[in-house]
């Protein structure tokens, strides 16, 4: 990509458990990305303010909690009404099979479970990245 890719990656809620959203955001910098670590406790509206201010092209949110199916839809719903729904939004953590199909039908572009390889991670979002502004490039 001849664009940095910027990424902002939050733990989202009360889930504290913050290592592999580190993990992440660390394999994001050094696959080249720029990237903006929220950090844990991150609320629906700390998460969108992030967002808009940073302008970023991906979303990385990580929850081990359960609690995807009450913020991510919410932070996508605020996302849209702002006008940021453009960026690859993906998401990390323990996610039931069965949440994946409302996730991605609120906005949501990758979802990744634990044990997924960090290469796939980096390619992938890369990838969705390229889709995107070629998507948005073509309207």
């Amino acid at each position: 990509m001849t664009q940095k890719v910027r990424v902002v990656v939050a733990k989202i809620g009360l889930d504290g458990h913050d290592r592999g959203a580190k993990v992440i955001a660390r394999a994001y910098r050094d696959a080249g990305m720029e990237v903006i670590y929220l950090g844990r406790h991150q609320t629906v509206e700390n998460v969108v303010e992030a967002v808009l201010q940073e302008d970023v092209d991906v979303l990385g949110l990580s929850i081990l909690s359960g609690a995807h199916a009450t913020y991510v839809p919410e932070i996508m719903k605020r996302l849209k009404e702002n006008g940021a729904d453009d960026l690859v939004a993906v998401l990390g953590g323990i996610i039931p099979e069965v949440h994946i199909p409302m996730l991605k039908s609120v906005g949501v572009d990758a979802v990744f479970g634990p044990g997924t390889p960090l290469q796939e991670i980096i390619d992938q979002t890369f990838s969705l990245v390229r889709e995107k502004k070629a998507a948005l490039a073509g309207q």
